[in-house]
């Protein structure tokens, strides 16, 4: 299976969840809604959203009350990201304006924060306090994710280990959130959840990486946002702490990058890491995730669900944006 069909035969829910999205984005302030529709409009592959409608069917299947999840977990990935924004100063993404470069940073402050509000209004229509106890959690250990990313900025003295910790919840537990949510939502059997709550975490930790990799080896009209940018914030990822581990490079980047220099310096910071071995001793790092992620299917029951998964992290091993 390939993905566009996987898409296509999940178009009508997905078709709900985005109407859904639009309608809990709705406000009496112009203002507020113009600028979290700004976002929604940008587009997305809506991972999110598609995890937890598969996760749904190894119980019994419900659109409305899978989609209330769905949405509720796409929301806060689109909260988080507006935050961003800010925080990175970024002026696009998805290869549009940034909702705080299209308005302001106060008007994306509170747009974040609006649309947040809204993803907890729509998971509120779950009654399953394990729900919320599992989401509460996730939201508390994403925001650690954040202040440790804040933290290490710039700084040359963590580790791989710290890097993972850090994109696990940042990214990857909202993966494995939707996945484990899904299933929960839909009553499936406990050894379900927690096969594919695993897969999503083996998956989304390969997606962020993947991600980290492009962000050097891809380009800004396929990115939506400039090549290297998160080494230009200051952000050290996977392909940058290993090319620092490198004797060739690793000597001068780490010079750049303490300097927290230029434009100039910074740009050349990021040509070193983009031809460096950081790059392939990222990418094969993803690729163990990945076959750790194929690994944890395999106690699944054999139907369309799990190829649909299995097809889902090849996916996001091998996409170029």
């Amino acid at each position: 299976m390939i993905v566009a069909d996987l898409y296509a035969n999940l178009e009508a829910d997905l078709a709900y969840v985005e109407e859904q999205l639009r309608i809990q984005l709705r406000s009496k302030e112009s203002v507020l809604e113009d600028a979290a529709v700004h976002l929604l409009n940008a587009g997305g592959k809506r991972l999110r959203p598609v995890f937890v409608l598969l996760a749904g069917t190894f119980g019994q299947y419900d659109r409305e009350r899978l989609a209330h999840v769905a949405v509720g977990l796409e929301l806060i990935h689109m909260a988080t990201l507006v935050h961003d924004d800010v925080i990175d100063n970024a002026d696009t993404r998805r290869g549009m304006p940034t909702v705080k470069a299209r308005f302001d940073n106060r008007t994306a402050m509170y747009t974040g924060d609006f649309i947040f509000a809204r993803a907890l209004s729509a998971l509120s229509n779950i009654e399953d306090p394990r729900v919320h106890r599992t989401l509460a959690t996730a939201i508390e250990r994403m925001c650690l994710g954040e202040i440790e990313q804040i933290r290490d900025l710039f700084s040359l003295e963590q580790s791989i280990r710290t890097y993972l910790l850090r994109i696990r919840r940042k990214t990857a537990l909202l993966m494995e959130m939707s996945c484990a949510l899904g299933a929960l939502a839909a009553g499936a059997p406990a050894h379900i959840v927690s096969a594919v709550r695993r897969y999503g975490y083996y998956t989304g930790m390969a997606f962020q990486i993947t991600d980290d990799v492009l962000d050097f080896t891809s380009t800004e009209e396929r990115l939506g946002k400039p090549v290297g940018s998160d080494l230009r914030q200051g952000n050290l990822t996977a392909p940058v702490l290993f090319a620092l581990r490198n004797a060739k490079p690793g000597h001068g980047l780490r010079e750049l990058i303490a300097r927290r220099g230029s434009f100039g310096d910074m740009r050349q910071a990021v040509q070193m890491v983009s031809h460096s071995s950081g790059i392939k001793d990222a990418m094969d790092l993803a690729d163990r995730y990945l076959v750790k992620a194929h690994e944890g299917l395999a106690c699944l029951p054999p139907t369309p669900t799990r190829t649909s998964l299995a097809a889902l992290a090849t996916f996001v091993g091998k996409r170029d944006h």
